[in-house]
């Protein structure tokens, strides 16, 4: 069974350059349930659409925190 996609933003000060963006992207892109990840240097927030019964939020933040990325809130 599908769940629904849910889509939540997210604060990452440390977010700077495209290298930032293309990392974080990159990570977030290989998890299961991840429909669309979608960096904002400018806003410095990372926009995720997931199944949130293939994957929760928990393992969206380690899977930030992993590229070196603090999740702010």
């Amino acid at each position: 069974m599908q769940g629904v996609t849910t889509t939540t933003t997210l604060s990452v000060p440390d977010i700077h350059c495209d290298n930032c963006k293309n990392s974080i992207e990159g990570a977030l892109g290989g998890l299961e349930g991840i429909a669309k990840a979608e960096v904002s240097v400018e806003d410095r927030t990372v926009t995720v659409a997931y199944d949130d019964t293939a994957v929760g939020m928990d393992r969206i933040r380690e899977t930030i925190e992993e590229q070196g990325f603090d999740v702010a809130g």
